[in-house]
């Protein structure tokens, strides 16, 4: 089996509903995105997944969508206030969390045909959150 990974950094800003700790409140992270493929064959360049590949899809798909970004909750009720006023923002249908954030880069990254087997991300430099499908749904 092999596997390869590209590490992806973006910063991005959030808020958490239904918790009472300090990441209730607007704030932001330097996030770093470490996404791994996984296979049983080379392509005929001796290649699982060309690194560009990862970036082009991946990377594209974070700079566009999540980079400087504020990312809200659609049940956020500072989501109108902030897009009205023309803020970027990246609606979520569940809390951003970073378990959540991790799920969702598995997914875009998934949707655009990689073997993805897992999405690691750092909030901050002590902290990450990693999401791995159950064995079950694969």
């Amino acid at each position: 089996m092999y596997r390869v990974t590209r590490e992806i950094a973006f910063c991005y800003g959030h808020r958490l509903l239904n918790y009472e700790g300090k990441c209730r409140h607007l704030h932001g992270h330097n996030g770093r995105a470490i996404i791994t493929l996984e296979g049983p064959r080379l392509d005929r360049a001796g290649m699982l997944v060309d690194f560009g590949e990862i970036k082009r899809h991946v990377q594209r798909w974070i700079d566009e969508n999540l980079d400087h970004n504020m990312l809200l909750c659609r049940d956020d009720p500072l989501l109108p206030v902030l897009l009205e006023r023309g803020e970027r923002v990246f609606v979520m249908e569940d809390n951003p969390t970073a378990e959540n954030i991790a799920r969702l880069i598995f997914e875009k990254a998934s949707e655009a045909g990689l073997p993805v087997v897992e999405v690691v991300l750092w909030e901050t430099d002590q902290c990450y959150s990693t999401f791995v499908p159950d064995r079950s749904s694969r």
